[in-house]
């Protein structure tokens, strides 16, 4: 997934993703560990999805916590 494609998701919608991702991680691993796996690049692609969901995120939430303190 791209950036661009990840910003217009919600929160709710981006936090399901990263659930999918790492659970779809888990069973290439396993899969990958039983035997060689197709396409190893599938490994590291996932980490990266995982991470760019995961920095999104966080980006929205200190914007959020931002924006309430300067609230108050």
């Amino acid at each position: 997934m791209r950036p661009k494609d990840i910003r217009e998701l919600n929160n709710e919608e981006i936090q399901a993703r990263i659930v999918a991702e790492e659970e779809s991680l888990l069973k290439v691993r396993l899969n990958h560990a039983i035997s060689a796996v197709e396409n190893p690049s599938e490994i590291r692609e996932a980490k990266k999805t995982i991470a760019r969901l995961k920095t999104i995120l966080t980006e929205r939430q200190k914007a959020e916590s931002t924006t309430n303190e300067a609230e108050s």
